[in-house]
């Protein structure tokens, strides 16, 4: 089956989460992805617990393997004159290359953007970072906290206006704003330089992004609006009808916007005297009799009752019901891939995008272990086998890892 990125090569020089998330994406729908890591520990990632049991060594982190699937690992020293040129050799012949460094530190190394584009005038050249390559803030270091911070995210989301914010469980700034928004830009380029032949830098900045998805927010503040209270936005909790409740045995979300899902909810629990209670603010009357509702029925209870009454309420999952619910198995977002040397299969989060005639393949290549691929992606390149070797006894590139072993975040 053909799948829509065959042909498109990558060099992905980002480590961690952004850019492996990046071209996760890209390489599940058929884009030879290279792994570019240094003759050391190589990606961080690699080293973080929890790990899988009976797989190779540089290969067997559980956060790794989710984030490298169907990728290629090579080595290369980018402080070694020969590692440089070796790179510039292999940007020949890629269509993009992913980058996380912060801004001027290809051109420290001898491999910045303009030497990059002289190699390949049409080639795609992607850097992620926290606040881009210009500004004030272009040096500074960060993490997706620190982003939704200074773009006032953060500052949106706590249980009420004395509460501490409260940081979100999921990567907002470094996955939405960072590694989606640098997917989408990655595509955007390549179409432009298939019309023209033209390459260029798409400049991904993570707060960049991140704020982008405040599209239901920001236009009322830069009307005049205040900003939205703690915790008291329309969609942070400051409406009776959009709210998490606790129930029985755990929690609910009711997402009842609309009055036709507010009323069905009303006439289903038998309170038609609270219709007209939809947009009250919590701590309310009406917030307190509604509280009282539904700590009256467990959360299989109110599942049952919402398959009845459409009334967009749902149950609060912990991650493992989820990852195990039929919803999630029924899509496909669990998949199970061959991991050499492990045990049993390694089950990783699926494709999100569902495609009718080309839909990605999570199953092509396994997580590669550091450098596996070496000697393959040089001769490919049209490295002999004596310059390999040549390569190898400078320090410039590194074979597969015997071995290796690191530690991060343990």
């Amino acid at each position: 089956m053909s799948l829509p990125l065959e042909g498109v090569k990558v060099l992905d020089l980002t480590r961690l989460l952004p850019g492996g998330y990046c071209s996760l994406l890209l390489a599940d729908f058929g884009a030879d992805v290279v792994k570019v890591e240094d003759t050391q520990m190589g990606d961080y990632i690699r080293w973080s617990p929890p790990f899988v049991e009976g797989a190779e060594e540089s290969a067997k982190g559980a956060l790794f393997l989710a984030l490298n699937r169907n990728k290629r690992s090579i080595r290369i020293d980018l402080k070694n004159d020969r590692g440089r040129e070796t790179l510039l050799r292999l940007v020949k012949d890629a269509d993009v290359l992913l980058e996380g460094f912060r801004p001027g530190v290809l051109d420290r190394l001898g491999v910045g953007y303009e030497a990059l584009l002289e190699a390949n005038p049409g080639l795609v050249i992607c850097p992620i970072t926290g606040y881009g390559q210009d500004g004030p803030y272009r040096d500074r270091s960060g993490h997706d906290m620190n982003y939704l911070g200074l773009i006032g995210v953060l500052g949106m989301q706590g249980e009420g206006p004395d509460g501490a914010p409260v940081q979100g469980a999921g990567q907002m700034a470094d996955l939405g704003g960072g590694g989606l928004m640098a997917a989408f830009g990655v595509l955007a380029a390549l179409h432009h330089r298939d019309r023209t032949g033209e390459g260029q830098v798409v400049d991904v900045s993570m707060a960049d992004g991140a704020l982008s998805w405040m599209a239901m927010v920001a236009p009322g503040v830069l009307m005049g609006a205040p900003p939205p209270t703690r915790g008291r936005d329309t969609l942070t909790g400051g409406f009776v009808c959009y709210r998490p409740y606790e129930c029985a045995d755990g929690w609910v979300t009711f997402g009842a916007l609309e009055p036709k899902f507010y009323g069905a909810w009303c006439r289903g629990v038998g309170r038609e005297d609270l219709i007209d209670k939809q947009f009250e603010a919590p701590g309310s009357p009406a917030h307190a009799e509604l509280e009282a509702v539904f700590r009256e029925r467990t959360r299989d209870e109110w599942q049952a009752f919402a398959a009845e009454v459409d009334c967009c309420l749902e149950p609060v999952l912990d991650m493992a019901e989820a990852l195990d619910s039929e919803l999630v198995r029924a899509r496909g977002m669990v998949v199970e891939i061959e991991q050499p040397g492990a045990e049993s299969p390694v089950a990783l989060l699926g494709v999100p995008v569902k495609m009718s005639a080309t839909p990605g393949d999570p199953h092509r290549l396994p997580g590669p272990g550091l450098g596996e691929h070496t000697e393959e992606i040089l001769g490919e390149a049209g490295f002999a086998a004596d310059e390999i070797a040549e390569l190898i006894e400078a320090g410039a590139v590194a074979l597969a890892a015997e071995g290796a072993h690191g530690q991060f975040l343990a």
